[in-house]
């Protein structure tokens, strides 16, 4: 049975992540949110169970907006016709990688489309160890982090990926009037914080600058979902 918001009306700043094994499973918990979400993540690794159809039923059967997490990242060419197949689909947002090049070619590919460009700057479960481990430029994350975005916007990002510890000095960058701030794997009060390092919670994010944030877990695996999101919407409301 679905439920409906009688208690907060959906906020679109709360993307709620359907990270979970099948397509079944995710619009079974679309019709349990009901109206109290407006606007879900479809990541890469539901893309081979079906991701692409959920998320034209999720926008066309249910109204919501979708964003579309691939993480493209390849040659300009390809990643550039990548993007253009995507933007045939009338989704809101999609990530790529936010090396200029590639946020380049994903300006292309979504030109003459209402297609949102995301660069991931740093992924929000790396620190600094990882960084070294993949033998990334020396230096303070956060400063590698706020730079990545710098340059992803004046190469045609229309928003940028990054956790809510730099999301107020992205914001505070000159290039960053008019763009999006999306964090993800924003845990809820009181929530465990899974596979994330670099995290705070939805209200904390959304004062650091953010516009919008991405809980999973915590919201699909709680004992009572609807009620999760119930109590994001609150902390928000009190932003």
């Amino acid at each position: 049975m679905t439920q409906t918001s009688h208690n907060r009306p959906a906020d679109d700043r709360l993307i709620v992540a359907l990270d979970v094994p099948d397509v079944l499973q995710a619009l079974a918990i679309a019709q349990q949110l009901g109206d109290s979400v407006s606007f879900y993540k479809i990541g890469l690794g539901m893309l081979t169970g079906g991701g692409l159809a959920l998320a034209n039923e999720l926008k066309g059967e249910l109204g919501k907006r979708i964003f579309l997490d691939m993480k493209f990242f390849d040659i300009p060419a390809t990643v550039e016709a990548a993007v253009r197949g995507v933007s045939r689909f009338d989704l809101d947002f999609l990530t790529v990688h936010g090396d200029p090049h590639v946020v380049r070619a994903a300006r292309e590919g979504a030109a003459g489309s209402d297609l949102k460009i995301l660069a991931v700057t740093i992924l929000t479960a790396l620190d600094r160890a990882d960084l070294d481990t993949a033998m990334i430029v020396p230096g303070d994350m956060a400063d590698i982090v706020v730079e990545r975005a710098a340059r992803a916007f004046e190469a045609g990002a229309d928003g940028v990926i990054a956790s809510p510890h730099e999301a107020a000095r992205i914001r505070a960058l000159p290039q960053a009037k008019g763009k999006l701030i999306v964090t993800p794997g924003v845990p809820p009060l009181g929530s465990a914080s899974n596979d994330q390092k670099r995290i705070a919670t939805p209200g904390d994010a959304v004062r650091h600058g953010a516009d919008h944030i991405v809980v999973g877990r915590p919201i699909w695996a709680a004992t009572d979902p609807f009620a999760a999101v119930q109590a994001v919407l609150a902390e928000l409301a009190r932003v």
